[in-house]
């Protein structure tokens, strides 16, 4: 067995384990303090609503890209998710790496199957790679 294959096999350990909601109710009141202390008054809960409607999507991306990339543990994210872009999960790198780039970006599927199809790429690749990636399953909701 090459020493590629060990690496390739091997898992990869956390380095280091957080709880998302936890450092989004963070983010959201270091959001509410800035806010407040722009409005010379403490916002309350519009500020951390309006975090949540702002924010929160990309920020939540911006994690599950950690997570995939190995960077950081996220609890509430899959187990099996972890460390995946460290994997070659698909024969298709190239793509991949595009794929990948364009999500970091804040593309969504539809964006990206729209952009495969104006590029001349594989669209049976690319939807394989979505369906492993798996954007839309991995959506957190912030507040009720």
């Amino acid at each position: 067995m090459s020493t590629q294959s060990v690496i390739e096999t091997q898992a990869i350990a956390p380095t280091e384990t957080r709880r998302l909601l936890e450092a989004a109710w963070l983010e959201a009141e270091r959001h509410k303090w800035i806010e407040s202390e722009k409005a010379g008054r403490d916002l309350g809960e519009q500020a951390i609503h309006d975090w949540s409607r702002r924010y929160f999507r990309r920020w939540c991306r911006d994690r599950w890209i950690e997570h995939l990339d190995g960077t950081c543990y996220w609890c509430e994210l899959d187990k099996s998710d972890f460390g995946l872009l460290k994997h070659n999960f698909h024969g298709n790198i190239e793509l991949v790496e595009v794929i990948v780039k364009r999500i970091k970006a804040g593309g969504e599927n539809l964006d990206i199957i729209q952009w495969v199809i104006e590029n001349d790429k594989s669209l049976d690749d690319a939807l394989a790679i979505l369906r492993l990636l798996d954007i839309n399953s991995r959506r957190i909701s912030f507040l009720p």
